[in-house]
């Protein structure tokens, strides 16, 4: 019975694939990233799913007079990208009612995005800059001033957050928030003086103080966190992204999916989502994610959307810590082995490699009780990652979820590690030629920009948001390579790759064309590069063509 269903399964995918198509790209450099490196004229999409591709002259006697063919005059198509590590979910929330300086080049220019946000909204509202901006991208290499904020804020308070460890308000967003002293700003905040002890508008903190200062603000409605979702993920199609891998965040709780569930109940995504639970109580993490999962089997969903296990903060104890106390790695050790045990996959946020051993110690010792080979365990960041760690993950088959976290933070990085070290950040291709499964994203928007093609250009110049350029050529992937991380790689991490992240005949039809050459323009102008058109599933999500 069991091979007459397959027999019967596979007979029907022919019949489908075997159907004249609804959409045919032709004349186009279609780089379809297969195992022999196929470059094609043209693909044939019939519903969700790739059913020719090759040469127009293949191509060709598929094409009914229903099928939309669009002649793509030579611009070259990629497969959908996928980013492996971003926050989504939490960005999207509130990405209708934001200021976004991802791009902005100069104090000015940041400034008139808060001027014309101004002018739109209702007297009294927030304006905020919730992250993804450095001030190493301004020509003035500064952050704006309060005054400057005030100016250009009018009427309204400002918000403006710098990564995890800043944030400034113009004099009315602290009267809103009632902050006058360091007391206000719980557990770490220190309101910036200068010199003669006069407060600045800044405010020093760390994770904890940062995350509970942004919870602080109003929150939008669900109907702006629905309006926020689409447009956010438009965004993200405009780039040529088809997918993510979202690892939760601080601040997510069970509530803040519902705009995502919402759109994906109502056949409105445009963007293939597989979603981690974020560790909520802290000591209770465990409690949580047995509660969480009871109704929520790994792999629950659909193609458009899927649970995909827990992290990247899978135990409050061991994040951004490396040395957690022996209760603290007893608690991880007892979380990892119910994941396993439950066939969970499982992400974790790690920095240094000279502390990540701990991790892969455990992930050993449970390795020995629980297989988790085949479960997609990653460590996500890691940007100092050494060969020795990278093949004690390949043993384990623990992948690498890697950021372009260089590209902001690469003077920090410097400061840090030096430059000799900074010569094999990240060891990309050590990792690719010893078999670690790669993901490449972003961490975006808190932290980083969300554009992929800037994360690809940093992929292969190594050049920071400043100008600067440390990696040395033994470590700089190929083009093909680094775009391949960013497909196949990614896709991997979702249990997606044999899905996506190629153009083959049966696969899922995710795709990009791009207004420039990937393969042949100047590396410096990879950053630039957009789609002009974006296709899910054979559905056209974003096009200006």
């Amino acid at each position: 019975m069991k091979r007459m269903l397959v027999l019967g399964c596979a007979f029907a995918c022919a019949s489908a694939l075997a159907q004249s198509p609804d959409l045919v790209l032709v004349n186009g450099r279609i780089a379809t990233l297969d195992a022999k490196g196929t470059v094609a004229e043209a693909v044939a999409i019939r519903g969700e799913r790739i059913v020719a591709v090759g040469s127009f002259a293949k191509v060709k006697p598929l094409i009914a007079k229903s099928a939309r063919v669009i002649d793509l005059k030579g611009r070259t198509v990629v497969p959908g990208l996928i980013d492996s590590h971003m926050h989504a979910i939490r960005a999207a929330l509130s990405f209708s009612t934001e200021v976004n300086w991802i791009g902005t080049r100069s104090v000015p220019e940041a400034l008139n995005r808060l001027r014309d946000a101004s002018k739109t909204r209702k007297p009294g509202d927030w304006l905020i800059v919730a992250g993804g901006w450095t001030p190493e991208q301004f020509a003035e290499k500064r952050s704006p001033t309060q005054s400057e904020l005030a100016e250009a804020g009018g009427e309204h308070p400002v918000y403006v957050q710098l990564f995890y460890r800043w944030a400034m308000l113009n004099p009315k967003g602290f009267e809103q928030l009632g902050i006058k002293e360091d007391k206000d700003v719980p557990p770490a905040g220190k309101l910036d003086r200068d010199p003669s002890g006069v407060m600045t508008g800044g405010i020093t903190g760390n994770t904890p103080t940062i995350t509970g200062l942004f919870a602080r603000l109003p929150k939008p409605t669900f109907a702006e966190q629905v309006e926020g979702t689409k447009a956010f993920f438009r965004e993200l199609n405009r780039l040529g992204l088809t997918g993510v891998i979202d690892p939760g965040g601080f601040g997510m709780s069970p509530p803040d999916y519902q705009a995502l569930f919402t759109l994906w109940k109502d056949a409105d995504l445009s963007l293939r989502v597989a979603y981690t639970i974020f560790a909520q109580g802290r000591g209770k993490e465990l409690e949580d994610y047995k509660n969480l999962t009871q109704l929520l089997p790994m792999g629950f969903g659909d193609e458009w959307l899927r649970f995909n296990g827990i992290g990247e903060n899978v135990a409050w104890g061991v994040y951004n810590n490396d040395n957690p106390s022996e209760a603290a790695r007893q608690q991880f050790t007892d979380i990892c082995k119910w994941a396993a045990s439950q066939r969970l996959s499982l992400n974790i946020h790690w920095h240094n490699d000279s502390s990540v051993g701990l991790v892969l110690d455990i992930f050993e010792r449970v390795n020995g009780e629980y297989p988790i080979k085949d479960l997609r365990w990653t460590i996500v960041h890691l940007e100092d990652a050494s060969e020795a760690t990278l093949k004690r993950m390949k043993n384990l088959g623990v992948g690498w979820a890697l950021q372009d976290a260089g590209y902001f933070e690469g003077e920090a990085q410097l400061k840090e590690k030096g430059a000799e070290t900074m010569k094999t950040i990240p060891r990309i291709n050590t990792a690719l030629k010893i078999g670690v499964h790669v993901g490449a994203g972003t961490d975006a928007h808190r932290v980083m920009s969300y554009n992929p093609w800037v994360a690809l250009r940093w992929m292969l110049d190594g050049k920071t948001v400043g100008g600067q350029a440390w990696r040395g050529p033994e470590e700089t992937p190929t083009r093909v390579n680094a775009l391949r991380m960013y497909t196949q790689g990614s896709a991997w991490f979702a249990f997606a790759e044999k899905e996506r992240g190629s153009l083959e005949v049966g696969k899922l039809a995710d795709l990009a064309v791009l207004s420039k050459d990937y393969f042949k323009v100047p590396v410096e102008e990879i950053g630039e590069i957009e789609a002009v058109m974006t296709v899910v599933g054979g559905k056209i999500v974003y096009e200006r063509l």
